[in-house]
């Protein structure tokens, strides 16, 4: 029993590394020496584990999958409205404010880097983007917005992934408080029109 919890652990560490590596280094620079280095084990117990790169990047991707799901469901378990929710969802970009300045989103940078390389992997990088569109437009259907909740949800995507590679680009530039101001401000009119419209 005590063994099986070892090697879940073991797992879990070397999954928790690879995603670092992924987001600070890219999928296709970072090899299973890096990982088992990061996480101080032998390549033999390494292979124990993941017998393939694409096995280590789909155990990746299922964990930030589960980590962002519980972060989402976290802020309805707490009692955000709706719209709290989106802010919330917003201020992500303040939250990882240095480390989007220094490697950019990592749902948006490894969706880009497994579409370049026409990796099978870009479906499941892709439900990463899924999960965050059809929270969002539950939100704004919750907001009185059904009409055009995805569209709105796309376009808060677009403008969140927009900012995050900027952000990358122009890193000692006070862009990214700059746009959170003005993605708040947005959702503001978004949920105001929605209050005047009921």
């Amino acid at each position: 029993m005590g063994w099986n919890m070892n090697s879940s652990k073991t797992r879990e560490k070397i999954v928790a590394a690879a995603d670092r590596l992924y987001y600070e280094r890219g999928f296709e620079a970072t090899s299973f020496t890096d990982v088992a280095e990061v996480v101080g084990i032998s390549r033999g117990n390494f292979y124990y584990h993941f017998k393939t790169k694409d096995e280590m990047l789909d155990a990746v991707i299922e964990r930030r999958i589960l980590e962002r799901g519980a972060m989402l469901d976290g802020w309805i378990d707490a009692g955000q409205s709706p719209k709290q929710c989106v802010a919330s969802f917003i201020k992500i970009l303040l939250m990882n404010n240095q480390k989007v300045r220094s490697y950019g989103c990592p749902v948006g940078t490894l969706f880009s880097e497994l579409s370049k390389l026409n990796h099978p992997g870009e479906s499941g990088a892709r439900e990463l983007y899924d999960l965050f569109r059809i929270w969002l437009k539950r939100r704004f259907e919750a907001m009185g917005k059904s009409d055009n909740a995805d569209s709105l949800a796309m376009h808060l995507l677009a403008q969140s992934q927009g900012v995050a590679a900027l952000a990358n680009a122009y890193p000692n530039e006070p862009f990214l408080e700059q746009e959170v101001q003005q993605m708040l401000a947005w959702l503001d009119a978004v949920a105001d029109e929605a209050q005047i419209r009921t």
